[in-house]
């Protein structure tokens, strides 16, 4: 098991304090794991086992649990094991099965006995009435599949280059490093996996009876992570290919689609009028060998698939992203956290002179004095170019 030390931490300092923590993600990104993990660690540090109640509803369907899907139900059978006088550690797994979960939610969280950690698979967990609810009473955790200095852990002994192309060939989902680098095994699990979110976390929950249009908008959301996307032109390509349908429902199939964290959307930033625009989102993939799967491997970009990458560990950093416009220039991702600005720009390769000139040409642009980057494949060492760093991408994503 790979120790997710990241995200332990993070519930680690959390633990014990008046406060609810959400753990979100995208189906298989290893929240339960995570859970695992933690609840090694409570019992490792004087709590008992009768102190933690755990309950994953994303197998009540088949186990004695189903009758709590109700949360009247559920809040009485937690309350009666609840144990006296000792603060009880109640941990909830994809709680959004339970109808009207924020009520049981909100009745446990004012128990004072009561140390509370819930997860969910779709971002709609936070919205409507447990937001009003819960409003400044949650911590909420992003998890993500393995980042590429996690995945490293499996594969100490790979080179740098080889570890990537395994990366984005057989996923970052944890669950495939048991497939014992068997491609045809991990696409499969891969199409299963696309089909229960596809199904549970977005048909299910829409009404939707025929999943066509929106497995057809999802592998063109696929086959164009780092493009600008526009809703407008999607509808009129399927309208012209015999398929009606309205930009309102593409847009609101994009919008389930990042609601289930399968997609990203990054917003643009003018960084000289420091403002931030209404139009031109780009889109990125929580996996690129997903993508692969869905997309037959038919559009092998290694530049935006770097990009897509990137995008996502920044993400994982604790950056706010945005896709940078500096006059008719764009900058890959300029990024903030607290006060703290970054810009970067990202290339496979930037060995050509021209190549070079045309990446730093964005970054060059920009008239502030907060820190510039290009990450490139190139394997050189830390260049500064005017100031501007350039560095091996996978040095980066490794530190």
């Amino acid at each position: 098991m790979i120790n997710r030390q990241e995200y332990l931490d993070k519930l680690i300092s959390l633990k014990d304090k008046q406060i609810i923590k959400i753990v979100t993600g995208i189906r298989r990104s290893g929240k339960s794991t995570l859970f695992d993990l933690f609840e090694d660690y409570l019992l490792k540090n004087n709590t008992s086992k009768e102190q933690i109640i755990r309950i994953n509803f994303e197998e009540a369907e088949d186990d004695e649990y189903q009758n709590l899907l109700d949360h009247k139900k559920l809040y009485q059978h937690i309350k009666e094991r609840l144990v006296k006088d000792k603060l009880n550690y109640v941990i909830l797994d994809e709680i959004q099965h339970v109808k009207d979960f924020q009520k049981a939610v909100d009745a446990l969280f004012v128990k004072k006995n009561v140390d509370l950690y819930i997860t969910g698979s779709n971002s709609y967990l936070l919205s409507g009435e447990l937001a009003t609810l819960l409003s400044g009473r949650y911590m909420e955790i992003q998890m993500q599949p393995f980042s590429l200095k996690e995945y490293r852990e499996a594969f100490p002994n790979l080179s740098k280059t080889d570890l990537f192309q395994k990366y984005i060939t057989q996923s970052s989902f944890p669950f495939t490093l048991l497939l014992q680098d068997n491609q045809k095994n991990i696409n499969s699990y891969l199409d299963s996996l696309y089909n229960t979110i596809i199904v549970k976390d977005i048909a299910d929950r829409k009404g939707l009876m025929d999943t066509s249009s929106l497995k057809r908008i999802t592998r063109f959301m696929s086959d164009n992570i780092g493009n600008l996307v526009s809703v407008k032109k999607i509808a009129d390509t399927m309208k012209s290919d015999g398929q009606s349908i309205s930009t309102h429902t593409v847009d609101n199939y994009i919008s389930a689609l990042m609601d289930c964290f399968f997609l990203y959307s990054v917003s643009r930033y003018d960084i000289k009028g420091k403002d931030y625009l209404k139009t031109g989102e780009k889109y990125y993939i929580a996996d690129i060998a997903l993508r692969n799967s869905l997309i037959s491997h038919k559009n092998q970009d290694y530049g935006h698939i770097l990009e897509n990458i990137v995008y996502l560990e920044l993400v994982r950093r604790g950056y706010k992203v945005y896709v940078g416009k500096v006059g008719e220039y764009e900058v890959d991702f300029t990024v903030q956290k607290n006060t703290d600005i970054e810009h970067y720009q990202v290339a496979w390769t930037a060995i050509e002179k021209n190549t070079l000139e045309r990446e730093l040409r964005p970054l060059e642009m920009i008239s502030d004095h907060n820190p510039k980057f290009l990450l490139t494949m190139d394997p050189i060492p830390v260049t500064s170019h005017n100031g501007i760093k350039q560095i091996n991408v996978l040095d980066w994503l490794l530190s």
